[in-house]
C-alpha cells in the first residue's frame, strides 16, 4: 500500500520527501485519441503528476443518465497517466469552476426554482449524493492506497470565493470519505484573509492559487496553515479569453521566473493550464462578476499554456522544463513525434436548410401562457424560440425581454427587427403591427452559463416576461433547439439568406491531420464536422479560426454544416494549417 501525506511542512511518499510539480490536463477538452499525446508530453517536460477536474454536467446530462465513455472516460484517462508513471490529482466537483459551463454543475438543477447551489441545502446534496454514488466508486481501484495514481482529491473549489458554509464543506468531505476516498482531501482558494477563512475545512490540507506574488501569497497561506506542505493548486500561467477581448498571452521567462520562486520555496506546484485543449459542442462557461457585464469564454481554451491547443510544445513548454532541470535530473527530452498540421482549403457550403422553416422538425413545438427558460422546458444547451401572434394595427413601440439570456434575434413576420443582448441596454427593436397582425418570433441563444462569481445561478432563455410598450405577450410557442441531431433537416439548395441558416457542404479527405476551420464573411454560429460540435464561432473575435482535431476527420467524405444566424453573402469556408486566436494583450 503507498501513500502520499504531510508531515509537518513536507509531504511524503512512502515516507521519502516529494515534490509535487503537477500539469492540468482536462479529458473531456481533448479528444481521447490525443490523451496519450498529451500526458506523454507532460512527463517529457519534467512533471511528476497530473491534474484535472471532473465537470458533473459532463457525466450526468439528465438527472440519473450517466456516461463514462468516449471523452467522458476519465477512468481510462487516469489509468494512462498512472502507466506512464504519474502521480493523479483529482478535482471531482460538485463544482469546478475551469471556465466550462455553469462551472460544471447540471443545468436541470436549476428546473427546480427552489435548490440552493453549493450550500446545505437538502435537495442539492440529495443530487450529490446520487452523483457520488456513481463517481466515487469508480475511483476507488484508482486511488494510490489501492495500487493506483490517484494521490489526492479536491472538496469543492475554491470555495471561499463563493461563500462560508462550513457545515456544507464538511458534508463534502465526509461524503468522500465515506465512500473510502482514503487519500490525501484538500482545499484551494485564493490568498486572502476572507477566502481561506471561507473554503478551508479542519483536517483538510489546504492549498492557494495565483499567478504571481509568491512570497505573499505562501505567507498569507502560512498564518493560517503554519505547520504544513506549501502548494500552489492553480498557478495561472497564462489566461483564458471572452467574446470582444484581445487574445490573452504571458511571456515565456515572466513565467520561468514566477515558478522558481516557488521552487525556491520548496513548494508543490500545479500549472493551471499545462495544456488547455478546446471548449467544444456548447461547453464554454462566462464571467459575470457585476450584474450587467456578462462575459462568454470563446471555443478555444489555448490558454496560452505549456501545449498550445493542437498540442504543440510552445516558448513556454521549453522555458519551464529548463526552470525544472535546474532543481532536478529530468534527462534528455523526448518528445512524441510531431502530429503536424494541414490546410485543406476553401469548401463550397453548396446546401441550406431554414431554420424557422424546419424548427418542427428538430423539436416538437410546446404551448405556454408565458415565455419559460430552457430548464423548465427540460432543455440543456443550445438555442431556443419563442413565437406569438400581435394583434393588429399598433403604432411603433419598443419590445422588452425584461430578463434574456444571453442573446435574441427579434423577427416580425420573418423579418429582423433587432437584436438584444445581455448586459447591452444599447440595442434595442422597435415596431409596428400592421392591422392584419403579425407573428412575432424570437430566437435565443444561451452563450454559455456562469462559471464563477454571485450570479451562479444562471437559467437561459427568457425568465421573465415579454412586452411590447407597456403590454406584456401571451400565448407563447416555444422551440427547444440543443442542436444535438441535426439528421431530420432537410436540404435545398444555397441561396443568400438573411434568416437563421444551416448550411451544409462536402469535402474530400486522403489523409487525416490537424486543420483549422477559417469562417470569414461569417458572423456567428456553430460549426458541426461529421456530427461533432466543434463550437462557436463570432467575428467580433477575437478567435478567428476552430480547431480540428485529426480524428474527428475521415478518409474519404466529410460532413460540414454551419448554423449561421445573420446570413452570408458567400457560402465558402477555408480549412487552413495555421490558428488563430486574435491579435494578443501581453500581461
Amino acid at each position: 500500500m503507498g501513500v502520499v501525506e504531510w508531515k509537518g511542512s513536507q509531504l511524503f511518499h512512502n515516507g521519502e520527501p516529494v515534490q509535487i510539480l503537477s500539469g492540468a490536463l482536462h479529458y473531456f477538452r481533448v479528444v481521447p485519441e490525443y490523451w496519450e499525446d498529451r500526458l506523454l508530453k507532460l512527463k517529457a517536460c519534467g512533471f511528476n503528476a497530473l491534474e484535472t477536474y471532473v465537470p458533473w454536467n459532463f457525466h450526468e446530462r439528465k438527472p440519473g443518465q450517466f456516461r463514462f465513455d468516449g471523452m467522458a472516460d476519465v477512468e481510462r484517462f487516469i489509468q494512462m497517466a498512472g502507466e506512464l508513471g504519474l502521480f493523479v490529482i483529482v478535482r471531482p466537483s460538485p463544482y469546478i469552476c475551469a471556465e466550462w459551463e455553469f462551472g460544471g454543475l447540471p443545468s436541470w438543477l436549476l428546473a427546480d426554482s427552489e435548490i440552493r447551489l453549493r450550500c446545505l441545502d437538502e435537495k442539492f446534496l440529495n443530487r450529490v449524493d446520487s452523483y457520488y454514488d456513481e463517481l466515487l466508486p469508480r475511483f476507488k481501484p484508482l486511488l494510490y492506497t489501492n495500487g493506483g495514481p490517484v494521490i489526492a482529491l479536491q472538496i469543492e473549489n475554491e470555495y471561499g470565493s463563493f461563500g462560508n458554509d462550513f457545515r456544507y464543506l464538511e458534508y463534502i468531505r465526509q461524503a468522500m470519505i465515506k465512500r473510502g476516498m482514503d487519500v490525501l482531501l484538500f482545499t484551494s482558494d485564493g490568498p486572502t484573509d476572507s477566502m481561506l477563512q471561507g473554503g478551508s475545512v479542519p483536517g483538510a490540507w489546504a492549498t492557494v492559487n495565483f499567478g504571481s506574488g509568491t512570497k505573499e501569497a505562501f505567507a498569507k497561506l502560512r498564518q493560517y496553515q503554519p505547520d504544513q506542505p506549501l502548494m500552489c493548486m492553480e498557478y495561472w500561467n497564462g489566461w483564458f479569453d471572452h467574446w470582444g477581448e484581445p487574445h490573452h498571452t504571458r511571456d515565456a521567462a515572466d513565467v520561468s521566473t514566477v515558478f522558481e520562486e516557488m521552487l525556491e520555496e520548496r513548494a508543490s506546484v500545479n500549472f493551471y493550464m499545462f495544456h488547455g485543449g478546446t471548449n467544444f459542442g456548447f461547453w464554454n462557461g462566462a464571467n459575470c462578476q457585476l450584474k450587467d457585464q456578462y462575459e462568454p469564454t470563446v471555443t478555444s481554451y489555448d490558454y496560452d499554456s505549456l501545449l498550445s491547443e493542437s498540442g504543440e510544445p510552445t516558448d513556454k513548454f521549453f522555458a519551464v522544463r529548463d526552470s525544472i532541470a535546474r532543481y532536478k535530473d529530468i534527462g534528455k527530452l523526448k518528445l512524441p513525434e510531431p502530429m503536424g498540421t494541414r490546410a485543406y482549403g476553401e469548401v463550397v457550403l453548396t446546401e441550406q436548410a431554414l431554420l424557422f422553416a424546419q424548427a418542427d422538425r428538430l423539436s416538437a413545438p410546446v404551448r405556454r401562457t408565458n415565455p419559460e427558460p430552457m430548464e423548465k422546458l427540460g432543455q440543456d444547451y443550445g438555442f431556443i424560440a419563442y413565437s406569438t401572434w400581435i394583434s393588429g394595427p399598433r403604432a411603433k413601440q419598443k419590445l422588452t425581454i425584461q430578463d434574456v439570456r444571453d442573446r435574441a434575434l427579434v423577427y416580425l413576420d420573418g423579418k429582423l427587427q433587432g437584436v438584444l443582448e445581455r448586459g447591452k441596454p444599447e440595442l434595442s427593436a422597435a415596431f409596428e403591427v400592421p392591422e392584419e397582425g403579425a407573428e412575432l418570433t424570437i430566437l435565443v441563444e444561451n452563450m454559455g452559463r456562469i462559471n464563477y462569481g454571485p450570479y451562479l445561478r444562471d437559467p437561459k432563455g427568457i425568465t421573465e416576461g415579454v412586452r411590447h410598450g407597456f403590454q406584456f405577450l401571451f400565448g407563447w410557442t416555444i422551440h427547444c433547439l440543443p442542436l444535438d441531431d441535426l439528421s431530420s433537416l432537410r436540404f435545398g439548395p444555397a441561396a443568400i439568406a438573411d434568416s437563421p441558416s444551416f448550411y451544409r457542404g462536402r469535402f474530400e479527405v486522403e489523409e487525416a491531420m490537424d486543420t483549422f476551420l477559417r469562417l470569414d464573411g461569417w458572423t456567428k454560429g456553430v460549426a458541426f464536422l461529421n456530427g461533432f460540435n466543434l463550437g462557436r464561432y463570432w467575428n467580433i473575435g477575437p478567435q478567428h479560426t476552430l480547431y480540428v482535431p485529426a480524428p474527428l476527420l475521415r478518409q474519404g467524405s466529410n460532413d460540414l454544416i454551419i448554423f449561421e444566424l445573420h446570413g452570408t453573402a458567400n457560402e465558402v469556408v477555408t480549412f487552413v494549417d495555421t490558428p488563430d486566436l486574435g491579435p494578443a494583450d501581453k500581461e
